[in-house]
């Protein structure tokens, strides 16, 4: 039953089944609803359809329950992970969606930089927390980060997952660790050709994206950072820069 004026969330995009493309989840079928929106605007932003205001036109508006009725769809009524991204997904009203794929048998991953908090973090499956490295040229408040932390609770799983362009990122990665050495840490190179906000492109640097890669893994061996995982973005290596796979 519809609710009447339930809350809406602003929806960028919504796709699969296919492949969670990175971190904690790499390699499991996904459906992923991308929220429209953030609070953050990162230099390499790889989805800049579901952040600036200019692209607001093509977000639609759905309660949970239409959110819900897509994804059943999608999965054939299935159960599998939803992916929670954006944007930032923790600006947008999504406890009840959360709520309702789990009376149906569904787990739900939420990927967000750390910068808003929310009482329903609890409630998740899977939390990565992804603060942006100096890369990014954003900042980091460490307050807000702690404050999603203690939302979450011991209800998800909770990871730190770093994107690492350089010496700079790679630095901030250690610090980040040291700080939360409870939290798993996985380390992604940086894809330093993102995809035009204006059009599906796929042309990607792949063999660029390899050597960071490469590059990365001799800094972790190196400093013997033996409790660091070093992850590509599945998704980049197999489809480009595509969007909806």
């Amino acid at each position: 039953m519809k609710h009447v004026n339930a809350p809406t969330i602003r929806v960028s995009e919504i796709f699969g089944p296919t492949i969670q493309g990175e971190g904690l989840l790499i390699g499991l079928p996904t459906v992923f609803v991308r929220t429209g929106g953030c609070d953050y605007r990162c230099s390499w932003c790889d989805s800049l359809h579901a952040v600036e205001n200019r692209f607001r036109g093509d977000w639609e508006a759905m309660t949970a329950e239409q959110i819900w009725e897509r994804v059943r769809a999608l999965s054939g009524g299935n159960p599998l992970t939803v992916s929670l991204s954006g944007g930032n997904p923790a600006i947008q009203p999504l406890g009840e969606l959360i709520a309702l794929g789990h009376q149906d048998g569904y787990r739900f991953a939420l990927e967000t930089q750390g910068s808003v908090a929310r009482e329903w973090f609890s409630t998740l499956d899977s939390l990565v927390l992804s603060p942006k490295p100096p890369s990014s040229q954003m900042s980091t408040d460490w307050a807000a980060f702690d404050a999603c932390l203690e939302a979450a609770q011991s209800g998800p799983t909770t990871v730190l997952k770093l994107v690492v362009f350089d010496d700079a990122d790679y630095a901030y990665a250690k610090d980040a660790a040291a700080r939360y050495l409870n939290l798993p840490i996985y380390l992604q190179p940086g894809n330093h050709t993102p995809p035009s906000p204006d059009a599906d492109d796929v042309i990607v640097d792949v063999p660029g994206v390899m050597k960071r890669t490469e590059w990365l893994v001799d800094k972790v061996i190196q400093d013997r950072w033996f409790s660091a995982r070093v992850l590509p973005q599945l998704h980049v290596l197999l489809w480009g820069n595509a969007r909806g796979v």
